[in-house]
């Protein structure tokens, strides 16, 4: 059974619909790639997910149950979190702080909430800066300090939307393997991103957006070789043989 399943969601404000009949499932375990241009609809469709936004159609699935009108915090306890594509820690407050936030979905106890804490932080090896005040990180040390607060929440699905937008080369290669661990400790990943070489080479199956309907699902390989795809998104230059 799929960890997440889409059938022919549609999000409509007015007339737009910014998501237009998307269907796809992702299997536990998976890291599943979202891309398409901007405007495409990605966010809008991690939001109807997440619980954010109400689907105007369709249906959401998540470990089986219908969960389309239910709520981010509801979701969030039954194990779907996600990052958001503007990262807003508590800038005054320190590292420690910040992802206590997320551990207090799982527990009300102050000791267990910093115990939980300081092991994710340690796994991103952030745990030396525990006591920083967010505010003074670097953006690929804000990035994974948002991802250290979903974690927090002990997600079975992870929906991480351009954690690797304005990041360095080095750092995104940093991130890549962040990604991969957090695959290989059985956590499933749905993954927006708009650097292809990190979402190519960390996805197992990729879904392409435009204009809000799906255009291709495939392999890296296969949508990297779709006419559809590189004529909307890729461009000319990124076709392999």
């Amino acid at each position: 059974m799929a960890i997440l399943e889409l059938r022919n969601l549609i999000k409509a404000f007015g007339g737009l619909r910014a998501v237009d009949g998307l269907s796809l499932a992702i299997e536990e375990g998976q890291i599943l790639g979202l891309i398409g241009p901007n405007g495409a609809g990605k966010s809008t469709a991690f939001n109807c997910i997440a619980g954010v936004y109400p689907p105007s159609s369709g249906e959401v699935y998540f470990c089986g149950e219908k969960t389309n009108n239910q709520k981010p915090w509801d979701l969030c306890r039954k194990g779907l979190a996600r990052t958001f594509q503007i990262v807003k820690p508590f800038a005054s407050k320190s590292l420690l702080y910040n992802v206590m936030v997320g551990s207090f979905s799982r527990t009300k106890k102050r000791s267990k909430a910093e115990e939980k804490a300081l092991a994710v932080l340690k796994s991103l090896h952030l745990d030396v800066k525990k006591d920083m005040n967010s505010g003074n990180l670097t953006i690929a040390d804000r990035k994974k300090l948002e991802i250290g607060r979903a974690l927090a929440t002990e997600p079975r699905l992870l929906l991480l939307d351009e954690v690797m937008a304005g990041l360095r080369p080095t750092e995104v290669d940093e991130m890549v393997a962040v990604i991969r661990n957090l695959r290989d400790s059985g956590i499933t990943i749905f993954l927006i991103e708009h650097i292809m070489r990190a979402i190519m080479a960390l996805s197992d199956r990729i879904v392409v957006i435009h204009y809000g309907k799906k255009i291709c699902e495939g392999t890296p390989k296969e949508v990297a070789d779709d006419e559809r795809v590189i004529k909307a998104y890729l461009g000319e230059d990124y076709g392999v043989s």
